[in-house]
This record gives C-alpha cells, structure tokens and sequence, in this order.
C-alpha cells in the first residue's frame, strides 16, 4: 500500500510552522544567561527555531520544567543555591521525573568543585563543558548536537508509541460484531488522529480528516473530524481523493502535506483515509500511518466479508420464518410482531440495542416447527384435544430439530425448543422452571402469549387488550417470569405498543378499543 502525498512546493501558510525546539538554561548569574540567548539569536535545528526559557536556580528550573514538558536541552550550572545544586537537579530530572528524553549539558565555572570524570561517572549526563570553553562557536556546536540526539532519540521513541498505538488499536479496528460501517471507519479515524497526537511533544499541532468508501461509483464519506471542511470545498476534497486513489498521484488543489491513503482490497480500492495536517510529517509518521491503514484494509475487508456473511444468514432467518408464517396463514404478521415485541422487552430489561435486535431477529423463528404440524390441527376452528394437542406441542422438537445444523441458528433453536416451558415448571417440551432457560426464551413465551390472545384464531375471537395485559399479569410468578411481565406491562401502560396492537387487529375490527 502506497500513501499518496503532494510533491509540490507550495508556501505553507503561518499556522504550519513547526514548533520550536526548547533549551532551558539553568545559571545563577543573569550575565551568563543573557551571553548564551545573545550567541544563540538566530538558531535554527531541522527547520525549526529554538525558544530559550531561563532559571536563576535549581527550583526556578523545577517549576520551568514542571510548565514546559517537552523541553529539549537543559544546560545546567553546577554552583548555584548550593555547591552541588545542579548536580542535584539532574538527579530530580532522571530519577524523580523519570525524563530521560531530555539531553543535559553541564556547565561549570568551577571545574574543581565537580570534576568532569567524577560528574560523567556518577550522573546521567550527555556532555560537560568549562564555561570558559564555550565561546559562541562552541556553545552552537554543542546546542546542535544535543538537538540531534534529542531528535533522534524522540523518533525512536515517537515510532515505539506509534506502533503501540498500532497494536493497542488492532482489537478495536478487527473487532468484529453487528457494528455498521460508518461506526468502524469512526473508529478508524480516531486511531489515525490519536495515531497523530501521540503525546505533547508531537509536532502536529491539528489533523483534520475523513474516512471514505468506494463502492462502484459510489463514494460515501463515512466518518470525518468535526472541523473538517464544509460545502464546495468538501466535495472538492472527495472528487480529488477519489481521482488520488483511482490514478495513484495526487491532483492539483489539496494542501502541501495533505495525505491520501488508500483503503484496497483484493487488489481494487475500497475507500481511503484522508488527512490534512497543519504541518508537515516526517517519514517515520507516514510510515506508520501506512501500517495503519493496511490494517484497516484488511479489517475493512474481513468486517464486509462478516457482514455478508451475517446478512446471508438474516435472510436465511427470514425465509424460514415466511416458510412457517406461509404454512400458518392464520397467524397472520405474529412472526414480525414478536420480534418486536422482543426487542423492545429486552431493551426495556436493559439488554443493549444491537443484542436486542439480534434477539429479536432469533424469535421470528420460535415457531418454525410448525412446518411439521397437519393443516387441519393448525386450522381447526376450535379447541385442540387429546392427540391433537400432544401434536401440536410437538412444533417445538420440530423447530429444534430442524434449527439445529448450523450454530448461527442456535440461539434461534433454543427458544424454538423451550418458549413454551412455564416459571413454574408444568410446561413443555421437558416440563422445567423456565428459570432455568435465557431470559429471551422467557420473554418469548410472554410475547407470544399476549399476540395470539389479542389476535383473532380460527378457534377464538381477539381480545381487548386490557383483558390480554391483565391475563398476562395474573401469569407472573407461575406461567411466567415476573420481571418480564413488569418491563412488558410497563411498555403497555405508556402506549409503547398500542400500534403494534393495532396491526394484530383485522380490519373489520379495529374501531374495537385497545
């Protein structure tokens, strides 16, 4: 996977201006002080300038540091508040802050009172220089090396939270569920900006970006960053992404340092991620974000393979379920009507919404075993008795036996089994407290109680629903579970369900009242 870059040489406008490095310089006497700002005027390290923060002491230079977190160089006099006070406040630096990023030169007047092979033995120091060595060529050549380091040290640094950062995001961006696409590439986008802000001393001071599918002709944006551009200017962006990810080079009319990365699969492009840093990234950044999105390409195509494969199988649910509705004419939309009922039951439990609709998607199928059961049990316009009945209670086995080849159907072939068991264990197949089965199953069999109750049966006429919800209540605690006859009866006495009522009611009926 290549990122597609601007090659152009464009003037960046004020707002991109890399950050500058920051030297704190630790002294006692102002006159040093203002020597070393006077011989650096005009510095500059890998374009960028260099800010000079001062400090008359060791504790002027705890609280300068306490400010200032990514301070680049610190040159420290040894003799100040005391005659070991700078060694002291290099020991604060490595061992009590734990900063060993920053590069520490020590400056000493007084060679004597810390002698150099005793100062580089025993502290963690990165140079040591007689102020009378430094004139202004030196103290350059000693800043500069000290940047460098410092440099180098960050990218090394700056790459091992990049790639931590790769690796803490890889079970968010392949976690695989019943998420949408435009939640995934949301997802998405949040890494590669956190990917950008790995802590405060990256040089990007703003990011924004976008997240885009390509499907045919068809692009759609999916998740972009809340100041990304609007209007004209938006749609500019995308039909300029689009031609980037379509020809391999980007046009004319993106900022200098925008970025382009695309999103492929199987050899054709899927989308991309754009973003549009204020200021320019280096190699090591575009880098990782290159690994970053070909694990969003992989993850993109393993989530559009999953979700196929999730929709195969909800319409494989909804087949079966026409089959035993069509078989069981009589019953009318009580298949979707359920699923309803269930998902609103379960969420009212307090069950997550996509789990809710998963369950709701497993109750349209309680029934399948109908299939196996004789037109004229299912029809007959009246009570069933003896053998009819003992017929009828077997469209639960059915239902299992039939459910019970592929594990996407297992949660479906267990409330086919068991939606007919009671609280108090007097039901069927296997005559158990339902307690001892999920709570979808339990709320199944309170559902469906309530729909053929106020639906019209060939053996019965509706009922109104006041009598069905009561009949319902007066069941807790022996044919059903309590708490789902509480959150059910609360869904009714709000309204929640009246249109769902409505359409159990056949026409000539409902003028009748709820």
């Amino acid at each position: 996977m290549k990122i597609i870059r601007s090659a152009r040489s464009e003037a960046k406008p004020a707002s991109s201006r890399l950050r500058p490095w920051k030297l704190l310089v630790v002294d006692d006497e102002p006159d040093v002080r203002s020597l070393t700002r006077l011989n650096l005027k005009g510095f500059s390290f890998a374009d960028r300038e260099l800010e000079i923060l001062e400090a008359g002491s060791a504790t002027e230079a705890k609280a300068m540091l306490a400010q200032h977190r990514d301070i680049a160089v610190a040159l420290i006099d040894v003799v100040m508040e005391t005659d070991d006070a700078g060694l002291k406040l290099v020991e604060y630096i490595r061992d009590r802050l734990g900063n060993e990023m920053l590069r520490i030169v020590i400056r000493t007047g007084q060679p004597g009172m810390a002698p150099e092979r005793f100062v580089i033995d025993h502290y963690d120091i990165d140079d040591y220089k007689d102020k009378t060595e430094l004139t202004a060529q030196r103290l350059y050549t000693t800043v500069r090396s000290a940047l460098k380091a410092f440099r180098d040290l960050r990218t090394i640094d700056l790459n091992r939270l990049g790639l931590a950062g790769i690796l803490d995001a890889a079970p968010e961006i392949y976690r695989i569920s019943t998420r949408s696409l435009n939640e995934f590439f949301q997802g998405v986008l949040t890494q590669v900006i956190g990917l950008c802000h790995l802590d405060d001393s990256t040089f990007l001071s703003t990011i924004d970006g976008m997240v885009a599918t390509i499907d045919g002709q068809e692009i759609v944006v999916q998740a972009k960053s809340d100041t990304f551009p609007t209007g004209e200017r938006f749609e500019e962006i995308r039909r300029l992404c689009t031609e980037a990810v379509l020809m391999g080079t980007l046009p004319p009319g993106l900022r200098a340092n925008a970025m382009v990365l695309p999103l492929r699969g199987r050899g054709r492009p899927m989308g991309f991620i754009y973003i549009e840093p204020t200021a320019q990234m280096t190699d090591q950044d575009r880098g990782l974000l290159e690994v970053l999105a070909y694990q969003c390409s992989t993850a993109l195509e393993n989530l559009r393979l999953h979700m196929n494969v999730l929709a195969s199988h909800n319409n494989a649910v909804d087949m079966l379920a026409e089959v035993a509705e069509f078989k069981d004419k009589t019953t009318g939309q009580h298949i979707a009507r359920i699923d309803t009922y269930t998902r609103m039951v379960a969420t009212e439990l307090g069950i997550a919404k996509d789990q809710a609709e998963v369950w709701g998607k497993a109750s349209r199928l309680h029934d399948v075993g109908k299939i196996g059961i004789p037109d004229q049990i299912l029809a007959k316009p009246g009570p069933l008795e003896g053998s009819e009945l003992e017929l009828m209670q077997r469209h639960t086995d059915i239902g299992a036996h039939i459910l019970r080849h592929d594990e996407f159907f297992d949660l479906a072939r267990k409330v086919a089994y068991s939606h007919h068991e009671r609280w108090d264990g007097t039901g069927y197949p296997l005559g158990r407290p339902s307690s001892e089965f999920s709570l979808l199953t339990r709320i199944v069999s309170v559902v469906d109680v309530f729909d053929a109750l106020v639906s019209r049966r060939p053996y019965k006429d509706a009922w109104p629903a006041e009598k069905a919800i009561s009949t319902i209540e007066a069941g807790a605690a022996t044919q059903f579970d309590p708490d789902v006859v509480r959150a059910f009866a609360a869904l009714y006495r709000r309204g929640e369900l009246d249109e769902i009522i409505r359409s159990a009611v056949l026409p000539d009926e409902r003028a009748a009242p709820l």
